[in-house]
């Protein structure tokens, strides 16, 4: 019983925060990259940020670079992408993914179901 369970998500005012989690249940996420995507309606998933497993180095993309931060708390086995600043254009499901190796490729092996995130006045 491998699985990724996404929470956090919500509705949030242009400007506010909100904190994902992605927890792991039947295997040990620190040992993965983890990585969070992100779909908008009519328009294709994104890579947003991921964190190695490999260099421990994380990535984010430019659309959310310092605005968002991932990070870990290996006891929770849970991996956060908290959000700030957040803008109507950061609205869509937000997916967590999981994989060995690095960051940098589009294949991942565990995906969760998703969480929503609406940012709107």
């Amino acid at each position: 019983q491998v699985q990724l369970v996404e929470s956090g998500g919500g509705l949030v005012q242009p400007g506010g925060s909100l904190r994902l989690s992605c927890t792991a249940f039947g295997f040990t996420l620190e040992h993965y990259t983890v990585a969070w995507f992100r779909q908008a309606p009519g328009k294709e998933r994104e890579a947003v940020s991921c964190l190695s497993s490999i260099s421990g180095s994380t990535f984010a993309a430019d659309s959310v670079k310092g605005r968002f931060t991932i990070s870990r708390d290996s006891a929770k086995n849970t991996v956060y992408l908290q959000m700030n600043s957040l803008k109507p254009e950061d609205t869509a499901t937000y997916y967590c993914a999981a994989r060995e190796g690095s960051c940098h490729v589009s294949e991942y092996d565990y995906w969760g179901q998703g969480t929503q995130v609406t940012v709107s006045s």
